[in-house]
């Protein structure tokens, strides 16, 4: 699980349930958003998000989860990638 911390936002992307579509990269508007090494999703600018939840909204496979506020589990930005076997 990768994490990345900033103000109030957790951007989750389970990777199991990814399919590398890309979907999200392109209804992402500011970029946030890239496909990364061998077509995985990566959260390369997470200062840039709005949370408009377009990812989230997109996604066919529903593998991205977008959370605001200050909670217990969230506290900054954050990027989370869930690896499940």
């Amino acid at each position: 699980m990768r994490n990345i911390r900033n103000n109030d936002l957790v951007i989750t992307i389970n990777e199991k349930w990814c399919k590398s579509c890309g979907i999200c990269v392109e209804f992402c508007p500011r970029t946030v958003l890239t496909q990364g090494t061998l077509g995985r999703i990566e959260v390369a600018n997470i200062e840039s998000c709005n949370v408009c939840r377009l990812c989230e909204l997109r996604c066919p496979e529903m593998a991205i989860i977008v959370t605001e506020g200050d909670s217990q589990n969230a506290k900054g930005k954050s990027c989370k990638v869930m690896k499940q076997s």
